[in-house]
């Protein structure tokens, strides 16, 4: 018996790829049966069997599901959310008597080795795949390969399960709220747009102005990246713009903002209002308190392993695309508080 020969080396002996090589391992109904027997033939040569963490011929589950994050490390344990949702993750795992294995890439190398891991479906059941960006190849290649996968952020290909909060409406009822409060040169700070979610916030930002008759104006727009710097250095920007309030779509941003805008000596809301995006408990601890867009962090956690386990169970099709509401929370940032009953001067 061999059993360090890879899935790779017998896709090349066999003139195929390793992910139809997995696929044949799996009894994937989507092969020919001249391809299935060049690959059995390969096998049957070299002595090939699975090794025993792999999965076998009869189908046995791993109990391991994979979480897959295109973040660099440090973004990953700094970002509050990350934390969250891998939490809501863990505590369905735990529940099903499942483990959840991280993997983590930020180069396109490194896209590839954990995609050949992931189509060889040897040391996981299924995967969970968060902030992809837009045309992201991995998204495609577990798709075209029947790979069951649940991703937290919404997608545009019908196959594709999803779990993710509403964005749009998320954003369109923060700044409605500053339209609401009497605010007129309402900006944004905005994540980088090769991001669903970031889009998806732009379009609930822009939305709110054309429905309540006022003008987008770009100046009063710049990028953040999710970050706390990008957000300071976003808002230190746009200070010059002389905005009234801003929407940041992330509290990460939104904190950075806020110490932007008291590092130039002004004051938050008097001087320039604020709304975050996410609810982390960092938008308690800053003072004044963010007000914010609540986003069901860990219950997307919990949805994305739920929603995954029906899929192993039930099958890949119908696509589930299931999407979460969102809250406004109102502490001291927005001015909500100060201006009850009397209008804006700036």
């Amino acid at each position: 018996m061999n059993d360090r020969i890879t899935l790779q080396q017998i896709g090349e002996m066999a003139g195929v790829s390793s992910a139809t090589v997995s696929r044949v391992l799996n009894n994937h109904p989507h092969v020919s049966g001249e391809v299935r027997g060049r690959v059995q033939e390969v096998m049957d040569r070299t002595g090939y069997r699975p090794n025993p963490a792999a999965r076998t011929l009869a189908g046995q589950k791993s109990n391991i599901l994979s979480l897959v994050i295109p973040e660099t490390a440090q973004i990953l344990f700094t970002d509050p959310y990350f934390a969250h949702l891998a939490q809501g993750m863990a505590q369905a795992c735990q529940v099903h008597d499942y483990a959840l294995s991280l993997f983590i890439f930020h180069a396109a190398e490194d896209e590839a080795k954990i995609a050949q891991t992931l189509l060889s479906r040897q040391i996981f059941d299924g995967a969970i795949l968060t902030a992809t960006q837009i045309g992201d190849p991995l998204v495609s290649q577990l798709a075209d390969n029947g790979v069951p996968f649940v991703l937290v952020g919404q997608h545009e290909d019908a196959r594709v399960s999803f779990v993710d909060a509403d964005n749009v409406a998320g954003a369109y009822t923060a700044v409605s709220h500053l339209i609401h409060l009497g605010y007129e040169r309402i900006g944004a700070i905005i994540g980088p747009q090769s991001n669903l979610a970031a889009l998806h916030r732009y379009e609930g930002y822009t939305k709110a102005l054309r429905d309540w008759g006022r003008p987008l104006d770009e100046r009063l727009v710049a990028q953040g990246e999710f970050l706390e710097t990008g957000g300071y250095a976003a808002m230190r920007r746009l200070l010059a713009q002389r905005p009234q309030a801003i929407f940041a779509a992330s509290d990460a941003m939104a904190i950075g903002a806020l110490r932007a805008v008291q590092d130039a000596g002004l004051a938050v809301p008097d001087d320039v209002a604020l709304i975050g995006y996410d609810d982390l408990p960092h938008a308690r601890m800053v003072k004044p308190q963010l007000t914010t867009v609540r986003q069901p962090i860990r219950a997307a956690g919990i949805r994305a392993v739920e929603t995954l386990m029906d899929i192993l169970r039930s099958g890949l099709h119908p696509a589930r695309r299931i999407v979460l509401p969102t809250e406004l929370v109102v502490r001291d940032t927005c001015g909500a508080r100060r201006l009850m009953g009397g209008g804006i001067s700036n």
